[in-house]
């Protein structure tokens, strides 16, 4: 199919899926089938130690408009989708998970809503099928992002959404190595909307995110989308100055009125406090040109392909 002809393109990261794919599929075809026949379905294996790319093949082989790309090992889950997002040549492209919790059905109301207007129009899950605890998590971390990167969060949007064309070739013109596709979205811009949707149960198996996972993931988006952290670390470390400095002032008092009678301890307390505070504050100011220099020097390729079908 020639890639000004196709008006879809679906992207979906697999891991751990080999027994999602064929109902993936299946459900993606019929839902697309009516909106368009020049649609695509970019499946991004992601170093999955299961027989996820098997089954890719095995729809490759079946259908044309269905495409294979397997990453030389495990990259992540938004790398997986930006591999995607590169390879999608369509003028409208859905990001949807491949564990089926977010309804393929929707799609048709993503895109009906993008046609009033809108370069963005994401998923809003009015009831997440996971555990209190996990809810209670993601909420927390949301709201932590939110203000560490200053842009407003919201715990029930996830990937699945719908996007054009322009939108995404923004994206992929980022260049972070650390990569969250969210936030990423949210920073371009654009004309956004959301629609309320109904979130399914995982129809089998379990996430592959750990809570071990889940905590690295959220240390790492904090730290690349945000330099508020070490910012916190230099109002700290002024404040414990400033606290230092008034905590000289009546030693130094006690110590001219004779309650202090231990030779050295003012002079000692005073400078342990005061010098902490510039080392704290000298550590963040250093901190953030090294933080901004260890971003800029790094240009290792995103993810790196291993093998493609009907690419």
């Amino acid at each position: 199919m020639v890639a000004s002809q196709i008006s879809i393109s679906v992207v979906s990261p697999v891991y751990l899926a080999e027994h999602l794919v064929d109902p993936l599929v299946t459900q993606l075809i019929a839902v697309l089938k009516p909106l368009t026949p020049h649609f695509e379905i970019i499946l991004v294996e992601d170093g999955s130690p299961d027989n996820s790319w098997q089954k890719i093949v095995e729809n490759c082989d079946k259908d044309n408009r269905i495409k294979g790309i397997q990453l030389s090992r495990n990259f992540g889950q938004h790398y997986a989708i930006t591999a995607g997002l590169d390879e999608a040549q369509g003028e409208w492209i859905v990001v949807i998970d491949c564990d089926l919790q977010d309804p393929p059905e929707e799609i048709v109301r993503l895109y009906q809503k993008a046609q009033e207007g809108y370069e963005v129009v994401l998923a809003r899950r009015q009831q997440r099928k996971e555990t209190f605890l996990k809810r209670f998590f993601s909420w927390l971390f949301y709201r932590i992002l939110s203000y560490l990167t200053g842009t407003k969060h919201d715990p029930a949007v996830g990937n699945f959404g719908i996007y054009h064309k322009e939108v995404v070739q923004a994206i992929c013109k980022m260049p972070e190595q650390i990569r969250y596709f969210p936030t990423m979205v949210k920073w371009v811009g654009f004309k956004q909307a959301a629609i309320e949707t109904q979130s399914k149960k995982r129809i089998q198996g379990k996430s592959s995110y750990t809570f071990k996972k889940l905590r690295h993931l959220a240390l790492d988006i904090m730290l690349a989308y945000s330099d508020k952290p070490i910012r916190l670390l230099v109002k700290l470390g002024f404040l414990i100055a400033t606290l230092a400095f008034l905590a000289a002032l009546v030693v130094f008092v006690q110590y001219f009125l004779g309650v202090i009678q231990v030779a050295g301890y003012a002079s000692l307390i005073i400078s342990i406090w005061f010098f902490s505070g510039l080392i704290m504050m000298t550590l963040g100011m250093v901190g953030l040109y090294v933080g901004k220099t260890f971003e800029g020097v790094k240009n290792r390729p995103l993810y790196i392909i291993k093998r493609k079908r009907n690419g």
